[in-house]
């Protein structure tokens, strides 16, 4: 029998009844939004049951691993304030938390269910991908009924192999999840699939269960593309006489009514989402609720109130429809209920793509914005008219519902232009003041002197403020500059 008093050791390091849930990602890419909502349930549910939340890197494909995606994953977890109790970067009780650094574990455990007749080892010739799928016909195996003995001759002899768990020809296995309920299968329906690969390397299905027995997860949360695996893991926990977790397996998140998101087909990453202008926390927010429904009407949660409310029973077995205008529309009520400093530290990255000048404060252009502002990147296109005037067309100072036409409006510039001279205190009230005096004195509605005001001054027909505050924002030197260009084009 096997020695594994070292390996047998972590779990005298786990504190009985404590709730633990891990978010196991690989290494292969960028953070996909099924990952990221994995990792938030993962992570509700360890704070709300006041437990522990574990990282764990599962790199034994390493095949698929790339270069920097360790970093995008601790990158997005801190982004997301998902802060892990225990993991790589951290340490804790039951380290390493990185498989390839647990592989003579593997080997050990591999072992230990083939002296208890659960697992054999397989010298047939596999491709490296049947090998990973642990797709195989047991049937047309015959290291299947291979003596013990015979194969401990071959692999002393140093005839590669893999080791293979031993499913049951006969009966049923069932298990049950938090969402599904009880499921049974007929073990007939099961294959053989593989525990250790040739190098040494365990598999994802049989790391899996070995690290969460020894790192005391009490929730296994997973795609529901793993149900038809879940048979498989239960009787390796039967073999090796462990209790078995909590399965909650969630419903994918769908592009649409018939395909699964997916970055093939151009669908966002976390990463991608972030730079096309939305807020981590809306964003948080808004994966939380695809496939997760809290009680009663509401849909704004902050992570802490999250992490109060969220209980299994809110989890749907109904695949989730990601829908970026329901996520523009959750982005958009984030902006406006962020403070004013909140707001212009996050647009300001956005203004100054476009707003080059440091003379115009971007503090004051992002107050203009943050009332009309869905996503960040809707921002530099707004306010490009700060840097430079664009080249627009006089029929724009045409405007019905103000009454304007050209004619008019350069009437009014006429006497704007030299009233704006003549201020002293370039500021709203000042500004305001000048055009509201001029509209009572022309016995015109204030529209008529600030439309021309606004187009002058902008260049464009759509602006985020109006004309006092545009023109304030351009200061007075440069305001004037303009509008006279605007009265030239109306001569």
């Amino acid at each position: 029998m096997k020695d594994l008093s070292w390996f047998n050791d972590m779990e005298a390091r786990i504190p009985t009844g404590e709730v633990r849930t891990r978010f196991a990602p690989s290494p292969t890419g960028y953070m996909h939004v099924g990952n990221l909502r994995t990792a938030l349930y993962t992570y509700l549910i360890a704070r709300h049951g006041q437990g522990k939340f574990i990282l764990r890197i599962e790199d034994t494909d390493q095949g698929r691993l790339v270069e920097g995606a360790v970093d995008v994953i601790y990158k997005t977890m801190a982004e997301c304030h998902l802060e892990h109790d225990e993991g790589p970067d951290v340490g804790g009780p039951v380290a390493p938390y990185v498989q390839t650094e647990r592989r003579p574990l593997y080997k050990e455990y591999a072992e230990l269910l083939m002296e208890r007749g659960h697992a054999y080892r397989c010298f047939c010739e596999k491709t490296e991908s049947e090998e990973d799928s642990g797709e195989f016909d047991r049937g047309d195996d015959p290291c299947r009924a291979m003596s013990r003995e015979e194969s401990d001759r071959l692999a002393a002899e140093g005839k590669p192999y893999v080791i293979r768990q031993r499913i049951p020809h006969e009966g049923t296995t069932t298990f049950h999840d938090e969402i599904y309920g009880d499921i049974t299968v007929e073990n007939k329906s099961l294959d053989d699939q593989v525990l250790l690969k040739r190098d040494g390397l365990p598999t994802y299905n049989f790391a899996n269960v070995v690290d969460d027995h020894l790192m005391g997860i009490t929730h296994v949360v997973r795609g529901s593309e793993y149900l038809s695996s879940a048979p498989k893991y239960n009787l390796l926990y039967e073999g090796f006489g462990w209790p078995i977790p909590k399965y909650v397996h969630c419903s994918p998140v769908m592009r649409d009514q018939h395909s699964k998101m997916s970055k093939r087909h151009g669908d966002p990453s976390y990463e991608d989402l972030i730079a096309q202008g939305f807020l981590t926390d809306a964003v948080i927010n808004y994966v939380t609720l695809l496939g997760w429904s809290p009680r009663g009407e509401r849909e704004i949660y902050s992570l802490d109130e999250l992490k109060e409310i969220f209980d299994l029973s809110g989890i749907s077995k109904s695949p989730a429809i990601f829908d970026i205008e329901k996520l523009r529309y959750f982005n958009a009520e984030y902006i406006r209920a962020m403070s004013p400093e909140a707001f212009a530290k996050v647009a300001e990255p956005f203004i100054r793509r476009s707003v080059k000048n440091p003379a115009y404060d971007a503090a004051a252009i992002a107050s203009l914005l943050q009332q009309r502002t869905e996503v960040l990147t809707e921002i530099p296109e707004k306010v490009d008219f700060f840097d430079a005037l664009p080249e627009y067309d006089a029929e724009l100072f045409v405007h019905k519902k103000s009454k304007s036409d050209k004619d008019s409006s350069k009437a009014m510039l006429e006497k704007v232009i030299p009233a704006f001279e003549a201020l002293p205190d370039w500021n709203d009230e000042g500004i305001m003041d000048v055009m509201v005096k001029l509209a009572e004195a022309e016995g015109v509605k204030n529209a008529k002197v600030m439309w021309p005001v606004r187009i002058a001054a902008a260049g464009k027909a759509v602006t985020p403020g109006g004309a006092v505050e545009i023109c304030r924002i351009l200061g007075k030197d440069e305001c004037l500059r303009r509008l006279r260009v605007g009265l030239a084009k109306l001569a």
